[in-house]
């Protein structure tokens, strides 16, 4: 007995469901309200969301948890500009903040899910 090993099936570890383009456009939402609003406006959308949709429950609770951590470490820079190290660590929480969410923004506009880096995971 031979076995085809030309087209082997890749096994997905969990079934691909089809994101729907208001779920993106929600996702992404999520990210962009994140950036300009803190945390006030993934709030709201989770708020609303979360029974509903899946994809756009978890982009909201990421991004809630994201923009809680900046706004910690953004209080941590702030007291720091006491002994002057603030003054480097305040714009690189910024910067940090905008270049995350950038990169949040495109993975919900993908379709994807998206996890931030160095966050603390305060709502499961």
């Amino acid at each position: 007995m031979e076995q085809n090993t030309e087209n082997p099936t890749p096994v997905s570890p969990e079934p691909q469901q089809e994101v729907s383009q208001d779920s993106k456009n929600l996702g992404l939402l999520c990210h962009l309200l994140g950036f300009l609003t803190s945390f006030v406006g993934p709030l709201i959308l989770w708020l609303v969301k979360k029974d509903q949709d899946a994809f756009v429950s978890h982009h909201g609770k990421e991004a809630l948890n994201f923009q809680i951590t900046v706004i910690l470490a953004g209080i941590v820079a702030g007291l720091s500009i006491l002994i002057c190290i603030g003054i480097v660590l305040a714009p690189a929480v910024g910067l940090l903040d905008l270049i995350f969410s950038i990169l949040a923004c495109v993975a919900a506009s993908k379709g994807e899910y998206y996890k931030y880096p160095f966050c603390l995971r305060l709502i499961k």
